[in-house]
């Protein structure tokens, strides 16, 4: 078979772009996660089975993506799959101006620059399900800004793992991920903090859930600061999976009450006229920050 030129580097564009891990990646594959990672390093070259099965999975984002795709020069693969490459760049690839997240990154650059220190850190999420509703769920994982100015988010819990983006904006945080097991989004969309650092925020969660007709839904959610980042990338993640092998509490602990209230709701018709809400929506009740010297709200 014919040699893919720079390969290495377009998997690894691709690999961001697609918001995928290598570890989700080489389960999908069904290969080894080292053989991923000596694929993006540039060390061996995958034969055509694989680069075939690759490219099945590529498509699950980049429907247009075809086999052909990677002997094509890597500006001409990024313009392909809809972003903009700019060759010696080593931050990876950018959102095209007319691509569809272009948009909200541009509106976001000036609120990550400023407040992104207020919501970098390790979280937990409690949320309800709809396959067990009379359970409340966590997820553990790293809110982490990159090198190239952008808000990483990596989520696990209950045997699944979420990567994707935040964007903070007007006061609200928008958080796309992406789930590998549902092959399905989930965005986030959350009521910010005025305080310069987090410790819980409150939002509402979207998604396809997991039964049988993959029933869109939407549910509360709030997440609460377990702890803070070294700036020591390689440090981060091991305390990331420590994190999430020993699920500590949160640095300050909303009650089961209150974790409860916000969970299930009373809303609709019946609670409106009561005085309550007739939709669902996020108020904030639960997004609190803190100051270094202990002032919280």
């Amino acid at each position: 078979m014919k040699r893919v030129v720079d390969l290495s580097s377009k998997l690894d564009m691709l690999l961001k772009a697609s918001s995928l891990s290598r570890v989700a990646l080489a389960q999908q594959v069904g290969v080894d996660k080292s053989l991923v990672g000596r694929w993006v390093k540039g060390s061996i070259h995958p034969g055509e089975h694989n680069l075939a099965k690759l490219t099945a999975v590529f498509q699950e984002t980049f429907p247009m993506l075809t086999l052909a795709d990677w002997y094509e020069d890597q500006t001409v693969l990024a313009d392909r799959i809809g972003i903009a490459y700019r060759a010696g760049v080593p931050s990876g690839p950018e959102m095209r101006a007319e691509g569809p997240f272009a948009k909200i990154v541009e509106a976001s650059e000036s609120e990550i620059a400023f407040r992104a220190e207020t919501y970098t850190g390790f979280w937990r999420t409690t949320r309800p399900s709809v396959l067990m509703p009379t359970q409340l769920f966590h997820d553990y994982g790293i809110f982490r800004l990159t090198d190239n100015g952008m808000i990483e988010v990596s989520m696990e819990g209950s045997g699944l793992k979420f990567e994707g983006w935040l964007f903070p904006m007007a006061g609200n945080l928008y958080v796309f991920l992406f789930d590998p097991v549902g092959r399905t989004p989930l965005i986030v969309l959350m009521k910010g903090v005025t305080l310069p650092r987090a410790m819980s925020m409150d939002g509402i969660l979207l998604l396809s859930a997991l039964d049988p007709a993959r029933t869109p839904a939407a549910l509360p959610i709030v997440i609460e600061r377990v702890g803070d980042l070294s700036g020591d990338r390689e440090k981060d993640d091991a305390r990331l999976r420590e994190i999430i092998e020993t699920q500590p509490d949160p640095l300050q602990p909303l009650s089961e009450e209150e974790l409860k209230s916000l969970a299930y709701q009373n809303i609709g018709p019946d609670a409106a006229a009561a005085g309550g809400r007739l939709f669902m929506s996020s108020v904030g009740a639960f997004s609190r920050g803190a100051t270094s010297n202990g002032l919280k709200g």
